[in-house]
């Protein structure tokens, strides 16, 4: 199914919106436990349990507006679900806190056994946007097969060593902002080995 065009701030807010609303939730309930049917949740579980239906909804509402999804946003939605629904189901908010550093660890090692075999996974997902040249594909792949072990690596060390409070800040703003640095920091590259579209040629 082709993917159609839809407003990038319709597209923004539906990708954005469901960890803002994670925030502001947390934020909100944070001080806050909850009984239900005789067992005490914490906000933040009850923030996670909150986030589930909305990012599913949101990412509904993309598939039935654009006709399409990338293979990101579905195992995103399905970590969420995994990962989220097991800390509301043992009440322990660890298994969300993980969801990161899986998500990450998995986007590196797909990316890192593409690289072994010579070929750019990164490429089949995303040539249609961004055309680049061989050795620029190679390149941006190797960088970014780092920079997802560093995020899984940062993401573990903030979770286990620092309050949830600051985890919620990292997840929410920190690991928005790296990923957006990451690609301005990667315009040289991109505007050395920028190759013009076949489609458009």
């Amino acid at each position: 199914m082709q993917e159609k065009k839809i407003n990038p701030w319709i597209k923004m807010a539906l990708e954005l919106g469901p960890i803002i609303l994670f925030f502001v939730t947390y934020i909100r309930i944070r001080d806050q436990s909850f009984t239900i049917g005789g067992t005490e949740y914490e906000g933040f579980i009850i923030a996670t349990a909150s986030f589930i239906p909305i990012l599913l909804i949101a990412t509904g509402i993309l598939w039935w507006l654009t006709g399409k999804l990338s293979k990101m946003q579905i195992v995103t939605a399905v970590l969420v679900v995994v990962f989220g629904g097991m800390s509301v189901w043992f009440n322990d908010d660890r298994f969300f806190k993980m969801k990161p550093t899986i998500i990450y660890l998995l986007f590196a090692g797909t990316l890192g056994i593409g690289l072994l075999r010579g070929q750019s996974f990164l490429r089949f997902a995303m040539e249609e946007v961004m055309p680049l040249q061989h050795e620029g594909w190679m390149k941006l792949t190797r960088r970014l097969t780092l920079f997802f072990f560093g995020l899984a690596l940062a993401n573990e060390i903030v979770w286990r060593t620092m309050s949830t409070d600051a985890w919620v800040n990292f997840k929410t703003f920190g690991l928005t902002a790296a990923i957006f640095l990451f690609f301005i920091s990667q315009s040289g590259l991109f505007n050395r080995y920028a190759i013009e579209d076949p489609k458009k040629g």
